[in-house]
């Protein structure tokens, strides 16, 4: 049982949680700037791989560009967690493979979400998750931190609560728990191949948000899918063109 004063996760103590998510280590803040400073900050300790970092709020959770993630107390999952993979993988191919994940993880609990290239989980159209992969490298050796931010419990703020969803307004009753438990593990298990095998390739297909509808940006032109380098593909008519960043606006 945890001491009364000993922070705790959903009532978990952070032991019986690491043994709950198969983690090697599991740290559990109060409140942090981004999980992903305090992935960087552990991996330069050297903390091992597999290190889970959860925080009850973010105050600067971190999107793509620099876009803020609305972290607030206890409604979501604000997750860190530290990968080091034998060799880099090529740019996004790891946040393809993070969202896959998620969105078998949210598959488990009975909900079929989709993937919005680079780095989105969409839940009914509107965004579940979003993913954030740090790398640092030198000399063939490094890390990746890797972010995710899940919307677990609503409702969510106005400002934010048209374009996103919980995910308790789809399944009723789920904890964050539930969905750690199954998320986690496949982190623990994520490939650190350079390039998406044909199998991840079709996975993402069957889940890919983006395909078939038209864009305006970063390519006017239409989404096909997705290469073994994490680019979007878009048919163009000047022929097909590689995507490799950049935000997605459809028509």
């Amino acid at each position: 049982m945890a001491h009364p004063r000993e922070l705790t996760y959903d009532g978990l103590a952070p032991a019986e949680l690491a043994a709950r998510l198969r983690a090697r280590s599991c740290l559990v803040l109060p409140r942090v700037t981004s999980t992903l400073d305090i992935v960087h900050e552990l991996a330069e300790e050297s903390a091992p791989a597999g290190t889970v970092v959860l925080a009850e709020e973010q105050v600067a959770g971190r999107g793509r560009q620099g876009r803020r993630w609305h972290s607030p107390p206890g409604t979501g999952i604000w997750l860190g967690y530290l990968m080091r993979p034998t060799n880099e993988p090529a740019s996004g191919v790891v946040a393809l493979r993070v969202g896959l994940a998620v969105a078998a993880a949210v598959g488990d609990l009975g909900a079929r979400a989709a993937l919005k290239w680079p780095n989105d989980v969409v839940l009914e159209n509107r965004k579940l998750s979003g993913i954030l992969c740090e790398a640092r490298f030198a000399g063939g050796r490094g890390w990746i931190a890797i972010g995710v931010g899940l919307n677990v419990h609503g409702p969510l703020p106005p400002e934010v609560g048209d374009r996103g969803i919980a995910l308790d307004q789809v399944i009723g009753g789920v904890t964050r728990v539930e969905v750690l438990e199954r998320l986690v593990p496949r982190l623990h298990a994520l490939s650190s191949a350079p390039a998406l095998s044909s199998d991840e390739c079709a996975e993402y297909g069957a889940r890919d948000w983006l395909a078939g509808k038209e864009l305006r940006q970063p390519v006017a032109g239409r989404a096909i899918g997705v290469d073994t380098d994490g680019a979007l593909l878009v048919a163009t008519g000047r022929g097909r063109k590689r995507v490799v960043a950049g935000s997605v606006d459809p028509a």
